[in-house]
């Protein structure tokens, strides 16, 4: 099969304490509370693949989170502005635990191949550094994470059980601060680049716009929807009521602030 399989470990001993120390709301979680009793075994499958899924985008956004700070570094960004972002990929490890722990109070996490190689696109080496990082910015943190943030607050009241709500409640808190991050770089960045590096963001964020509604087109033309109960597990959204929110967050959470900031963007 094509890639490798997506496993995670964890080294143990004094790493993990340090580790622990530094996020001890992991540990507080409500383990082993969740009650797979009224569950038909389709809604326990569909909790597996969501919740093994989560992990994995999670971790693909903690290499998003890397590549977009290593740029702001290297464009010599304010120094408050890089540590800020500094503290972002620990959060996406961590989220990338919760939903591997949450896949195996399911029962265990469901097979998931992928290229480690080939998990994003980066920005072109040959651009000077400030461009590089506008343009991972305004894919990875204006677009990417700004539209996540009211469609995982969406998932989190709409998750039944206490262990999942709490999950992605903890989640939630977390990336409020990453969805105006990269808002608050491009208030830095623009006023130091010409016309031609404003179309350039400009397409950056197009780009990753219809990146993100080409992802919706099989939830949109699909006509299967999950088990009812698959609430409990996941705290999914049905498709309709969560594409209506997608479009919405679209334009709200993302056009507008680009167009505030006269950032001429077609998609």
């Amino acid at each position: 099969m094509v890639g490798e399989l997506f496993e995670l470990e964890m080294f143990g001993e004094g790493v993990e304490r340090r580790y622990r120390k530094m996020r001890p709301e992991v540990e507080a979680m409500p383990w082993g509370s969740f009650d797979l009793g009224k569950l038909s075994p389709a809604a326990i499958l569909a909790g597996r693949q969501g919740w093994t899924a989560a992990a994995f985008q999670e971790h693909r956004t903690g290499v998003a989170c890397c590549m977009a700070l290593r740029a702001m570094m290297e464009a010599r960004a304010p120094v408050d502005l890089i540590a800020l972002a500094s503290r972002f990929p620990l959060d996406e490890m961590v989220h990338v635990e919760l939903c591997a722990r949450m896949a195996m109070e399911l029962g265990g996490a469901t097979a998931l191949r992928h290229d480690p190689d080939h998990m994003l696109v980066e920005a072109d080496p040959a651009l000077p550094a400030l461009l590089r990082a506008s343009a991972m910015v305004t894919r990875f943190f204006c677009v990417g994470e700004a539209l996540s943030i009211p469609l995982l607050r969406a998932t989190w009241h709409a998750a039944v059980q206490p262990l999942p709500k709490a999950i992605l409640g903890r989640i939630v808190k977390d990336e409020a601060a990453h969805g105006t991050f990269g808002f608050a770089f491009l208030d830095w960045a623009l006023g130091k680049l010409d016309d031609d590096g404003v179309k350039f963001v400009a397409a950056e964020a197009d780009r990753a716009i219809r990146f993100l509604q080409n992802t919706w087109t099989p939830r949109r033309e699909s006509t299967v929807e999950l088990p009812d109960e698959t609430g409990d597990t996941l705290g999914w959204m049905r498709s309709q009521a969560y594409l209506a929110l997608a479009e919405r967050s679209l334009e709200d959470k993302v056009r507008a602030p680009l167009r505030a900031r006269e950032i001429p963007i077609t998609a």
